[in-house]
């Protein structure tokens, strides 16, 4: 009995949320029905959350779906929008929503006394536009991921068409935008390998492990003259080359902090190593992102408190200010009434008029006589000028 009062108290395991980006044509999609088709054979059905408001059909049941909220074709003709500008207007609009979103995760992921067979959720599965720098570098993007950070672990799963990826200059230009997304969101990131049933992901593994290996492909595609080098331009094969080398060099450290996994959405090869890799990186979180979040969290609510209170100030000066006003116009009315009820203060009124007009009398002598003094300063001076004259003639 004791063990399960114990485990009856014992703290519900929070779900890990796992956003998927990738461009187009990766297989984001996929990837997303696959794992999802996976936690459901797995009794474990996860809470599915759709951000693209263009696509017309999703293969997965969604319990949230941006295009119930949003309606991307009427935002494009509102506002004038091309494609990109619609999906961009749309998850503007409905970030707005964060609030709600974040209350029924939290709902779904707390257990009801009311309820206590209750199934909490274990995993938070997030599709995002195929237009990769709409989500990730956007405004609405952020907040969306910040909100979700704040609350659940977030694991960011990038997806890599594998068989595009084969030449090291497509292999190193993911490599690029994928170290781009990982400090511009700072959350632990799997790099998704996808369609491994067309091209197997060990030559992509080795070359994120072994320098040599890389070299050895990079010698080799410049020799087949796979960069297209176009000869009186410096941009051929050898200028692409160095820069790919000092490249691969430069991520090695980079290459530490994610970790790899192929993936075939069409057979499901590599969906256990996948998890595996989500509840790792969840950990990772707790351990190395959750403090950092934490403290920036502390700097904007410090930075908030600090604005409310200059805010604050100012009104309070403001109104300090009017108080004043209010009593000065007071006083300057109770002035003229006592002038009309007291005739201590017509007295006094009196006097003060006296010692004006014995002000005004003193001033009029003391401008007379600086007249005169000026004035015979004035003759002086006219009859030394006449005593000149006279003496040059």
């Amino acid at each position: 009995m004791a063990s399960d009062a114990s485990a009856s108290s014992a703290p519900a395991q929070q779900p890990v949320a796992i956003v998927c980006v990738g461009m187009a044509g990766s297989g984001k999609t996929t990837f997303m029905q696959r794992i999802n088709a996976h936690l459901h054979s797995q009794k474990e059905p996860p809470y599915v959350i759709n951000l693209d408001p263009a696509v017309l059909n999703v293969p997965f049941e969604s319990n949230i779906d941006i295009r119930d909220s949003v309606n991307y074709k009427e935002v494009m003709k509102q506002y004038n929008l091309g494609p990109n500008g619609g999906i961009l207007t749309s998850l503007n609009l409905f970030a707005t929503k964060v609030d709600q979103i974040l209350g029924l995760l939290e709902k779904r992921a707390a257990p009801d006394p009311e309820k206590p067979g209750k199934k909490l959720i274990k995993n938070i599965l997030v599709d995002t536009p195929g237009q990769i720098e709409v989500f990730v570098w956007s405004a609405s993007g952020q907040i969306l991921l910040e909100s979700l950070a704040s609350s659940f672990p977030t694991v960011i799963a990038y997806v890599i068409d594998t068989p595009r990826t084969a030449s090291t200059s497509t292999f190193m230009s993911n490599m690029l935008y994928a170290c781009s997304i990982l400090y511009k969101t700072k959350l632990p990131m799997i790099l998704v390998f996808n369609k491994t049933d067309v091209k197997d992901a060990s030559f992509a593994k080795e070359w994120m492990t072994d320098y040599d290996a890389f070299q050895e492909a990079l010698s080799q595609d410049e020799a087949s003259n796979a960069f297209g080098g176009v000869e009186g331009e410096g941009a051929g094969s050898g200028y692409m080359g160095s820069l790919l080398n000092s490249m691969s060099s430069m991520l090695e450290e980079f290459y530490a902090h994610l970790s790899v996994v192929g993936v075939s959405s069409m057979t499901g090869q590599g969906v256990d190593e996948f998890f595996a890799a989500v509840q790792e990186k969840a950990e990772e979180f707790k351990k190395d992102y959750l403090p950092e979040l934490e403290r920036k969290r502390k700097e904007r609510d410090e930075l908030k408190r600090k604005t409310r209170e200059k805010e604050l100030d100012k009104m309070m000066k403001g109104m300090a200010m009017g108080e004043t006003s209010a009593a000065a116009e007071q006083n300057s009315g109770d002035k003229d009434n006592s002038d009309i009820s007291s005739n201590e203060d017509e007295n006094d009124d009196d006097d003060a008029d006296a010692n004006d007009e014995y002000d005004r009398e003193g001033l009029q002598d003391r401008y007379a006589a600086a007249l005169e003094a000026n004035r015979d300063s004035t003759m002086q001076d006219a009859s030394f000028a006449k005593f000149l004259h006279s003496q040059r003639k």
